[in-house]
């Protein structure tokens, strides 16, 4: 063990032969030999005259993987049998043993890569060209160069932007949400005719039916402060004002509609009630005349404001089941003594009860049973079959009235002795007339065996009794 002596420090160090001078002179490290050249670059500097060695120059251990480590120990046990390394493979890592257990090229090649992360970005054709079959290939530009678009500030029409608010308003109708209707308004950036969206929701809801137009009211007053004002709405009322001569072609009841809508806003508290009064004594029209006063005597009625709430009606689903059946019912009172059939259709109609019409089949039933004559079975199966012929009662619907009447009969036999019998009539009247099938005739209760004193004759019915 051999010291140096370093700026007049005593440094103990291994044995150390220096050599300077030809090519072919080693040095010798450690009791290891190597060229000069190597021999400089492990050490620092020479100080007077004098190597001094550095620290080792540590190199990065190059280890196997552990996957690759864990596969080769498997093979190499002790068991007789040496499992084939297909997993090792088909693995898509590298298999040189000194990667850090990552995909390939980072994932960019080999067959079932997804590729770099943002390749997809990137990804061109050798030619620069999209291929013709790819769906996003575009014909007009086939090189697939980069283009700027350049934006033209159009001016729409009035007509142009009444079509683009009507669609949206119509889809409105379909899904309800006014806030889904608000966004899809502001992006048509009608901000400077807003007073049209006003127009076009009123005179499309002309021609809908009174849920329909509930659902326009409430779109109104929920534009209030958001994309609609007060001088949007006074502009929108005025131009349907001075067109009622047009409207009324096309809804004979556009003054009283656009009333109710005018009254509606007044209540929602969209625009004053001083609107109404800037329009006496200046008004010539006869229908315009008709409108203002239907709205004035909305707000003037008794607690009118909060009646206004209910001016289209209430919805057809969200009525009571008594409200329903007591309309059903004069309904048909109402048909048995106009016999117009036109009219009952309608009634029917205007309720929005489609899933409810069962009911109307039940009660007509019912009614043919209590008054028990001919003209109140024929009439009825009359209605029926209007109705079942335009399909405004569906056969389901039709079905399920018959059938509440057979469970209802035993209770209806206590106040209708003779019911068995005429509703066995009035069903084969009805299967005649195809409004009822075989399968409905199948179902149709038998009068029971009993026998009571009073009905005499053996207990027989007679047939001629009824009609």
């Amino acid at each position: 063990m051999g010291e140096v002596a370093v700026n007049g420090l005593m440094m103990a160090a291994d044995p150390v032969v220096l050599l300077s001078g030809d090519e072919g002179d080693e040095v010798l490290l450690n009791g290891s030999s190597s060229s000069s050249l190597e021999a400089k670059e492990n050490v620092s500097g020479l100080v007077n005259g004098v190597v001094t060695l550095n620290e080792r120059v540590k190199r990065r251990a190059k280890r196997p993987s552990k996957f690759l480590t864990k596969e080769l120990n498997r093979a190499n046990s002790d068991s007789q049998v040496i499992a084939p390394l297909r997993a090792l493979k088909n693995s898509r890592k590298s298999r040189n043993g000194f990667g850090r257990g990552l995909p390939k090229k980072g994932g960019a090649g080999g067959k079932g890569t997804w590729g770099a992360l943002g390749s997809e970005l990137t990804e061109e054709e050798v030619d620069g060209a999209i291929d013709t079959n790819d769906p996003n290939y575009d014909e007009t530009n086939p090189e697939n160069k980069d283009f700027r678009l350049k934006v033209i500030n159009v001016d729409r029409s009035d007509e142009e932007l009444q079509k683009q608010i009507s669609s949206l308003v119509a889809e409105y109708f379909d899904h309800g949400d006014t806030q889904e209707t608000y966004l899809a308004l502001e992006e048509l950036n009608v901000a400077c005719r807003a007073h049209l969206v006003v127009v076009t929701a009123v005179e499309l809801a002309m021609d809908h039916k009174p849920s329909h137009r509930e659902m326009t009211s409430v779109l109104l007053a929920d534009l209030y402060g958001h994309l609609l004002y007060e001088t949007h709405y006074a502009k929108g009322y005025d131009a349907l004002i001075k067109n009622l001569s047009d409207l009324v072609l096309d809804t004979p009841d556009a003054p009283t509609i656009l009333g109710n809508f005018i009254a509606r806003s007044i209540a929602d508290d969209c625009i004053p009630p001083k609107f109404l009064q800037s329009y006496k004594g200046r008004v010539d029209n006869d229908h315009a005349v008709v409108t203002l006063a239907r709205s004035d005597s909305l707000l003037s009625m008794r607690h009118g404001l909060v009646r206004l709430d209910n001016v289209w009606g209430v919805g057809g689903g969200t009525r009571p089941v008594k409200y329903l059946v007591k309309k059903m019912v004069l309904l048909l009172q109402e048909y048995l003594s106009s016999s117009d059939i036109a009219e009952a259709t309608r009634c029917l109609i205007e309720l929005e009860v489609p899933h409810f019409h069962h009911e109307l089949v039940y009660e007509a039933v019912v009614m043919v049973l209590e008054n028990m004559d001919e003209r109140t079975g024929k009439m009825m199966c009359d209605l029926l079959e209007s109705l079942h012929r335009s399909i405004i009662i569906t056969p389901t619907q039709m079905k399920a009235g018959f059938l509440r009447v057979y469970e209802d009969m035993p209770q209806i036999c206590v106040d209708v002795p003779p019911a068995y019998t005429i509703l066995e009539k009035f069903v084969l009247k009805c299967q005649v007339a195809k409004v009822v099938g075989d399968d409905i005739v199948k179902k149709m209760p038998v009068r029971g065996r009993k026998r009571f004193v009073s009905e005499g004759d053996g207990g027989r019915v007679k047939d001629d009794a009824y009609f």
